[in-house]
């Protein structure tokens, strides 16, 4: 168990967290969730020593060992395979087959195996650092923005792998979706504390939502009783037959105390400014190709029709031709051949990478967003500079001091001041923190015109697409329908379980059944699955039985304290705090021991689920 106690930390006048404490038990899997720049990442580098603490302890359980990736690129061993295999446990040392699934689940193929590390990309030699540290096994996994540099593969390939991490994990994520699949736990740093949860995000925030409601409610009835007390003491001091009524209120007026009205949060909320568009058609790719060697077509006779309102997204894996179809609607780059007609009402606002070149070096981040658009006044100027995490004074910053991603939050910005009515969106999360990622979804999903959006985002892709351009083996294809549908239907390529003789995607003539042989051997199959899982479907409900009843409770409880803190009864409060305590731990408990029955049930749901697909493959057509 890793216990941290009174733990303290600030820069200057700025204070991150104080006298903070909390545990992370056995097998649990934590998200830790908080507004840009309120400690998230600083958590990290003081549990693996990189910052220290102003004061507090950190205790670790003997020879326990903490992994997380490291941002330096330093690689020794000539091929991909053999860097990875420095990572293994000694217990494991030779076991190259670990080493291969791990880079493969992380979208190296195989013939990258035996390539230098120099020879990749850095978001590769990322990849690579990941490789190595969940190949190490440690007892306690940190991972700050794992997805940042993965493709939608291998995300939802993480995400599988640390839904069944069987030791501690810490992680960060602007992803909410993948962190609500992945922990069991949240740690949420919120007003300088630290607040763990079981359960998800959502069941964090609504927490947290309750308890400043009954706080406000609190105070309010609190300031209502010192204000009768002072009237009592000013109306009453001058007579002395009430003196000693008066002197007890003057007591009891200093054993009140004064809770402070909790400092203001803005929720960031912006949206995305509409061109009016009275057209039904928008634009049409006809018969569009593209290559950047002349010899490999990156898109070839390619065919799209857009009406308007529609929510198309752009997915696949890196390198496949995403940005390039992007860049090509844009009309930044030239096709080879093809054409693409635009309706004349349409205006097109752009986000990509690459446009932060753009910018002018010498302005501040605010006089950029205001240069976008001459009717933008500072005011949403600087609303738009928060809503993109440059709050207070990051927004005054010079363009020439700007990281990569803090320039690409610039452009974003910028277009939210335009009247664009066609939104083409190359993987606008990145770099932005989840409350960011919220907004943006809300802005997207409120847009009236029509959004093409390059995305590894599934939360964003269950939400918003309506259709789909998937580019997949090895060339790019229309889905009509949404990404639950596309999963359903289609699914990625290398989900596909697959088991051959000859590995060509076809089982042996040997291991072919007839239908009669069939339909016995999958009534079987079905009638295990039954009995398998029925046990922990059963045990599923009971404990969500249990929790909700535990919840009701707790819920009473609430109303109570809130009664008796109005009645100030001091011996009742004391009595429901120790009931609400007890509650909640119980509550945790619960939630624990549901992750774990519903990680077991979707394990062996997948095992029946792979027997019967590869039994659909024996039977002879």
């Amino acid at each position: 168990m890793v216990s941290v106690e009174n733990l303290n930390k600030g820069f200057g006048a700025r204070i991150l967290f104080e006298q903070v404490g909390f545990k992370i038990n056995p097998q649990e899997r934590v998200g830790i969730v908080g507004r840009n720049g309120h400690g998230k990442t600083t958590l990290f580098r003081i549990l693996v020593g990189e910052e220290r603490p102003d004061d507090g302890t950190i205790s670790f359980p003997k020879n326990y060992r903490i992994g997380y990736v490291q941002q330096q690129i330093a690689f020794t061993e000539a091929t991909v395979l053999a860097e990875g295999m420095k990572a293994l446990p000694a217990s494991d040392q030779g076991q190259a087959w670990k080493v291969e699934k791990i880079l493969s689940g992380l979208g190296f193929s195989e013939a990258d195996m035996d390539r230098p590390p120099a020879a990749f990309s850095g978001g590769y030699q990322v990849r690579l650092n990941l490789a190595k540290v969940l190949l190490s096994e440690p007892d306690l996994l940190l991972l700050d923005e794992p997805t940042n540099y993965l493709d939608i593969a291998a995300i939802r390939w993480v995400e599988r792998f640390l839904s069944g991490w069987s030791r501690e994990l810490l992680l960060i994520t602007h992803d909410r979706g993948f962190m609500d699949r992945v922990v069991t736990h949240i740690l949420g740093i919120h007003r300088r504390k630290i607040r763990k949860v079981a359960g998800d995000t959502g069941k964090y925030y609504a927490q947290i939502a309750q308890e400043e409601e009954v706080f406000e409610k609190t105070r309010l009835n609190d300031e209502r009783k010192r204000k009768q007390v002072e009237q009592f003491i000013s109306r009453f001091r001058a007579k002395a037959r009430l003196a000693g009524m008066v002197q007890s209120r003057i007591k009891t007026l200093e054993k009140m105390g004064r809770k402070e009205k909790l400092e203001s949060i803005e929720d960031l909320e912006f949206s995305f400014r509409s061109r009016p568009f009275a057209g039904k058609h928008v634009l049409s790719v006809n018969d569009l190709s593209f290559s950047y060697d002349g010899k490999r077509p990156i898109v070839e006779n390619f065919n799209l029709s857009v009406g308007a309102g529609e929510r198309i997204c752009v997915v696949g894996k890196n390198g496949r031709g995403k940005t390039t179809l992007l860049r090509l609607l844009a009309g930044s780059l030239t096709p080879a051949a093809g054409d693409i007609h635009f309706n004349p009402q349409v205006r097109a606002g752009v986000f990509e990478q690459t446009n932060i070149a753009s910018l002018v070096d010498a302005r501040t981040v605010e006089e950029e967003i205001m240069a976008a658009q001459p009717d933008v006044d500072r005011q949403t100027a600087r609303n738009i500079c928060g809503a993109m995490m440059f709050s207070g004074d990051d927004a005054l910053k010079r363009i020439s001091v700007l990281s990569g991603g803090e320039k690409s939050r610039v452009m974003l910005g910028r277009l939210l001041v335009t009247p664009v009515n066609l939104l083409l969106l190359d993987e606008p999360t990145n770099h932005l923190d989840m409350e960011s990622c919220d907004a943006l979804l809300a802005a997207i999903d409120s847009f009236e015109g029509v959004v093409v959006m390059v995305t590894h985002n599934e939360m964003f892709l269950h939400t918003l697409a309506r259709r789909l351009i998937v580019f997949q083996r090895g060339g790019v294809q229309i889905f009509d329908g949404g990404y639950r549908q596309f999963l359903e239907r289609e699914g990625w390529e290398d989900e596909e379980p697959v088991r051959t003789a000859a590995g060509n995607g076809k089982p042996a003539e040997g291991d072919r059944v007839g239908k009669k042989e069939f339909r016995k051997l999958r009534s079987e199959v079905v009638t295990e699955r039954s009995r398998a899982l029925r046990p922990l479907e059963k045990d599923i409900s009971e404990a969500e039985d249990q929790i909700e009843a535990r919840e009701q409770s707790l819920a009473a409880l609430n109303e109570e304290m809130q009664s008796a803190t109005e009645a100030g009864d001091g011996q009742r409060i004391a009595e429901l705090s120790r009931s609400i305590n007890r509650f909640q731990d119980e509550i945790e408990q619960l939630f624990s021991e549901l992750e774990r029955l519903t990680t077991d049930l979707e394990s062996r749901q997948a095992e029946f689920e792979e027997r019967l697909q590869m039994l659909e493959r024996r039977q002879s057509p």
